[in-house]
C-alpha cells in the first residue's frame, strides 16, 4: 500500500467519524450530548480494531468503542447469532467493554456485498438508565452491578432491518425522562447508520483489498510512531502514587482515602504500566473502574498525550496501532480491575485521577512534557417531577489543569480523558427549573509556580421548584500536586444552602437527597498545581494576576516574592530583596 493512498483513506475515515459525531450532536435532545458533547463516535474493522474516532468527542466515550465491539462479536458468537446487514446492536455492559452502564453504544455493521468489513458505532451518556435514583450519575450508593440500572448485552434493537419494538418499549417503560433518553438513542442509531453508509461507500470506492491494506498500514504507522516515542525515553522505571477521596464521610476506612499506584517501565520500545499497589475494589460502592473501557483508556490517553503531543508532533492518527506497544497490568480484584458484580457506575472521577497518576509517573522521565496535578471534576444530577414526568439534568462541573512548561494551567476546563464542555447558562435556564446565580473563576488559590496552576470556577444553582440532586466527584480531600518546585493546588468544595438560611458542606460523593425550592448549590472547583519554583515567575505575570483579581497582593508577596508599589507597578528593588531573603 503506497503511503499517499493510505493517507487519503485515513483522512476519509477520520472525516466520517467526525461527521458521525456532529450528526449525533445535531439530532440529540439532551444537553449532555448536544451541549456537553459527552458522546463518542468511531469506526472499527471486522475484528473490532479501532480505525478512527471523532476528534471533537471525549476520549472516555470514543476510546472504549473497540472494546464494546470486540465483546459484542464474542457475545453474539457465543449465543450463535449471526451479524447481518440491517442489524443495529445495543450494548452497555461495563464488564464487556463499556465504560459504565449509562454509556450505551449503538453499533451498525458495515458490509461489502456479503462480507463484513467493519462497524460504525456511537456511544453516549444517557440521562437515566433506570437505576436506583433519578439521573445516571450520582448513583454513589449502588451496592452491586444490578443496582446500577438496565443492562444490555449485545441486544439487537434492529434485526436484519426489522425494528425490535419490544426492546424499545422496555426502554420507554423503564427509563425516567424517557422521551429525552429514547430520543437520544434513536439519534445514535441514525448517526451510526450514516457512518456505516459512508464507510461502505469508501470501501466500494477503493475496493476491499486496498481498503484492508490501507487499514493495516495505518495501524502499523501509528504503532511505529508510538514505539519511536517510547524509544526516546530514558531507560528506567517510574512510580507514582496518589489518593482519591472515596467516601470521606464513611466510617469504614476501606471506603475512603484510597491509593492509586502506577509504575511505568520502559522495555525497549514498549511500556509496561503496572497498577499493582492500587487499593482493593470496594465491593459495595460504585467507584470501581472497569479494566476495559475505563482503565485502558485512561492509560492510553495519558501516554499518547504526553509522548505524542500534537502541538509538537502534528496530527497523530488515533487507531489501535497506538495501543500495541503498551502493556497494562492490574491485579484482579483491585479498583482498576474489579470482579463482577462490583458496581462501577461512579468510575468517572477515579479514572481521571488514575490518568493523572500515570502522568505523575511519566513526569519523572519527561519533566518537560507534562503538566502539574489536575483539579478533578464532579458530576451533579439535578432532577424533579413536573406533572408526573421526570426532568433530569446532568451538570459536569469542570476542573482545571496544572501549570505546564511555558504556560499557566488552563482554567475551568474538563481534564485528561473527560474533555466535555460545560452547559451554557442560557440552555439550563431555558429548559429547567434551575437558575444559575453565579459563574466566575475562583480567585486566590491556584498552585503557585513559575507557571501557576489553572483556576477552578464557582457556580451556584438555585432550585426554582422542589426536586432532588446527587453528586459524584473527587478532589475534596487531596490537593492537586505541584511539580518541579511548584506549590500544590487547592481542593474542591460543595455547599448546600437551604432557603431557611442553614448550610451544609457536602463531600465529593453524595447520594440522592431532596431539594426544596429556593435551596442553593454552591460548587467550588479545584485549582491545579504549580509548575516550577514560584520565585522564578516573571514579576509582570504576577502583577497581571493581581490586577485581574486572580491573586491577592499579599499572596504575590508571600508566594512569589513580588512586591507591588502603590500605583500597581512592580517595585523591582523590593521584589529583588524579598526573593533574595526567601532564598537565603
Amino acid at each position: 500500500m503506497d503511503p499517499v493512498t493510505a493517507s487519503v483513506i485515513q483522512g476519509a475515515l477520520e472525516n466520517i467519524a467526525v461527521e458521525i459525531g456532529y450528526k449525533l450532536m445535531r439530532m440529540s435532545y439532551s444537553s449532555i450530548i448536544r451541549e456537553s458533547e459527552d458522546f463518542g463516535a468511531a469506526l472499527v474493522d471486522a475484528e473490532g480494531r479501532g480505525l478512527a474516532e471523532s476528534a471533537q468527542s471525549t476520549p472516555l466515550q470514543s476510546g472504549p468503542i473497540p472494546g464494546y465491539v470486540k465483546n459484542v462479536i464474542a457475545t453474539l458468537r457465543a449465543r450463535g447469532e449471526a451479524i447481518r446487514p440491517g442489524d443495529v446492536i445495543m450494548h452497555n455492559d461495563p464488564y464487556g467493554g463499556a465504560s459504565h452502564g449509562p454509556d450505551v453504544a449503538f453499533i451498525v455493521p458495515v458490509f461489502h456485498g456479503e462480507e463484513l468489513v467493519g462497524f460504525s458505532a456511537t456511544t453516549a451518556h444517557h440521562l437515566d438508565i433506570g437505576a436506583l435514583t433519578p439521573g445516571s450519575c450520582g448513583i454513589v450508593d449502588a451496592i452491586d452491578a444490578y443496582a446500577e440500572g438496565l443492562q444490555f448485552k449485545a441486544i439487537k434493537v434492529h434485526d436484519a432491518g426489522r425494528r425490535n419494538d419490544a426492546v424499545w418499549q422496555i426502554l420507554r417503560d423503564n427509563l425516567r425522562a424517557s422521551d429525552l433518553v429514547v430520543g437520544d438513542m434513536e439519534a445514535q442509531v441514525a448517526a451510526s447508520r450514516i457512518g456505516a453508509e459512508r464507510m461502505a461507500a469508501l470501501v466500494e470506492q477503493w475496493g476491499l483489498p486496498a481498503f484492508r491494506a490501507a487499514c493495516g498500514a495505518l495501524m502499523d504507522h501509528a504503532e511505529r510512531l508510538m514505539r519511536q516515542a517510547i524509544a526516546r525515553l530514558p531507560e528506567g522505571s517510574w512510580r507514582a502514587e496518589t489518593r482519591i477521596d472515596g467516601f470521606l464521610d464513611d466510617p469504614d476506612p476501606s471506603r475512603r482515602e484510597l491509593p492509586l499506584v502506577a509504575t511505568v517501565t520502559k522495555r525497549g520500545d514498549g511500556l509496561v504500566v503496572d497498577l499493582t499497589g492500587t487499593a482493593p475494589q470496594v465491593p459495595d460502592r460504585p467507584i470501581n473502574m472497569p479494566f476495559t473501557g475505563t482503565v485502558d483508556v485512561a492509560v492510553w490517553l495519558t501516554v499518547r498525550s504526553v509522548l505524542l503531543d500534537t502541538a509538537v508532533h502534528g496530527h497523530i492518527p488515533v487507531n489501535e496501532g497506538l495501543t500495541r506497544p503498551i502493556e497494562i497490568v492490574a491485579p484482579r480484584g483491585c479498583l482498576a480491575n474489579p470482579e463482577f458484580p462490583a458496581p462501577t457506575i461512579a468510575r468517572f472521577a477515579p479514572g481521571n485521577q488514575l490518568a493523572d497518576t500515570v502522568m505523575k509517573a511519566l513526569a519523572q522521565a519527561v519533566p518537560g512534557q507534562v503538566s502539574a496535578g489536575i483539579g478533578n471534576l464532579k458530576v451533579i444530577a439535578f432532577s424533579g417531577l413536573r406533572g408526573g414526568s421526570h426532568w433530569v439534568h446532568m451538570e459536569i462541573f469542570e476542573g482545571s489543569y496544572g501549570g505546564r512548561p511555558g504556560a499557566d494551567g488552563m482554567d475551568a476546563v474538563d481534564t485528561l480523558y473527560a474533555n466535555t464542555r460545560n452547559n451554557p447558562v442560557e440552555d439550563i435556564e431555558s429548559h429547567l427549573p434551575l437558575r444559575v446565580e453565579r459563574y466566575e473563576l475562583r480567585e486566590g488559590v491556584a498552585g503557585p509556580g513559575r507557571f501557576r496552576g489553572g483556576l477552578g470556577s464557582v457556580r451556584e444553582f438555585r432550585f426554582l421548584e422542589d426536586g432532588g440532586a446527587s453528586v459524584e466527584g473527587e478532589g475534596h480531600g487531596f490537593r492537586p500536586w505541584g511539580f518541579a518546585g511548584g506549590g500544590d493546588g487547592a481542593p474542591a468544595a460543595l455547599t448546600l444552602r437551604r432557603a431557611d438560611g442553614t448550610a451544609r458542606s457536602l463531600p465529593s460523593k453524595a447520594p440522592h437527597m431532596p431539594i426544596r425550592a429556593g435551596d442553593l448549590f454552591v460548587c467550588v472547583g479545584p485549582a491545579g498545581g504549580g509548575y516550577g519554583p514560584p520565585f522564578e515567575r516573571d514579576p509582570e505575570a504576577v502583577r497581571a494576576d493581581v490586577l485581574d483579581g486572580l491573586v491577592p497582593a499579599e499572596d504575590a508577596r508571600r508566594d512569589y516574592g513580588v512586591v507591588l508599589a502603590a500605583d500597581g507597578t512592580v517595585d523591582a528593588a523590593a521584589t529583588e530583596a524579598a526573593r533574595a531573603k526567601a532564598s537565603a
